[in-house]
């Protein structure tokens, strides 16, 4: 036989030190696989790379910036890899250095000129 539930002083549903909340719930955390650390694309970086140089070379590295970038962007579409914004950001300063060394070159061209033309036609004594 079972046991009647146990109530020494009698109190029956009026207990004073009854349990007053409900018990508390048991959570379970379910945690998946590690996340798998995603690989950056090596041109990706020589792009980047090569693009900062090109900003203390006066454009020198911007080429190869560009093709990297360009290189790197295609893989990065192709293989999932991670570095697209290396890839992006070695694009925009090698166009950059680029477009600014060959407005560099042109001035020095025109001034070359422009001093040039000025010392044939100056007169003599």
């Amino acid at each position: 036989m079972a046991q009647p539930p146990y109530d020494p002083y009698g109190y029956g549903s009026q207990d004073p030190y009854a349990q007053q909340y409900p018990p508390a719930q048991v959570q379970h955390h379910y945690y998946g696989a590690a996340p798998v650390a995603v690989r950056t694309n090596g041109m990706a970086t020589a792009s980047m790379i090569l693009g900062i140089i090109g900003i203390f070379t006066c454009g020198f590295g911007s080429i190869l910036a560009i093709i990297f970038g360009h290189v790197a962007h295609s893989q990065i579409r192709r293989t999932g890899e991670g570095g697209h914004g290396l890839a992006v950001a070695g694009l925009i300063m090698g166009y950059l250095m680029f477009v600014l060394g060959l407005l560099y070159v042109l001035f020095v061209v025109v001034w070359g000129f422009a001093l040039w033309g000025a010392a044939g036609t100056s007169s003599g004594y």
